[in-house]
């Protein structure tokens, strides 16, 4: 009978630890992890001050919901989400590439390539060899010859 009152016993401190121990397995969330999330967020209120680094009383606080979303079990993709539907997509540190941001990611590359091309044409027109003055002819004694070279260099 006293073994089965000391298996009973150690059974229900297992049953008691083991949520314990569960709950210490899960890493907690760092710093580290809440940092990585901020520094993809600005702060709504700063002008282009990333939500890691900004020290005013809001961001802190919303770090802290970062932290909070986190031990949650929310993804950073879900936490940007939920910053967006709260301040807008001024709160990105990255741009969607999807509507009408799609251009912010578009033009820069194509203004580039656009650029190269037009330094490639005036560099290439800019090295033909340019076209030599045709020579004087020699001078005749005739004066008709000589008028009729002269009005033809006029009209040239």
């Amino acid at each position: 009978m006293k073994k089965f009152w000391i298996g009973l016993f150690a059974l229900i401190a297992l049953l008691l630890v083991a949520p314990i121990v569960a709950a210490q397995e899960n890493d907690p969330v760092t710093d580290d992890d809440v940092n990585r999330v901020a520094n993809q967020l600005y702060c709504p209120v700063c002008e282009n001050i990333p939500l890691s680094s900004c020290a005013t009383q809001a961001c802190t606080q919303w770090r802290g919901t970062i932290r909070e979303k986190l031990e949650a079990g929310w993804d950073e993709q879900q936490i940007k989400d939920y910053f967006v539907s709260q301040y807008g997509e001024r709160v990105l540190a990255e741009p969607r590439s999807e509507g009408f941001t799609l251009l912010v990611w578009v033009i820069p590359p194509l203004a580039v390539i656009v650029g190269a091309f037009v330094v490639w044409q005036f560099l290439r027109r800019a090295a033909r060899p340019t076209q030599a003055a045709p020579e004087a002819t020699p001078a005749t004694s005739d004066p008709y010859v000589a008028r009729l070279e002269q009005e033809l260099e006029r009209r040239r």
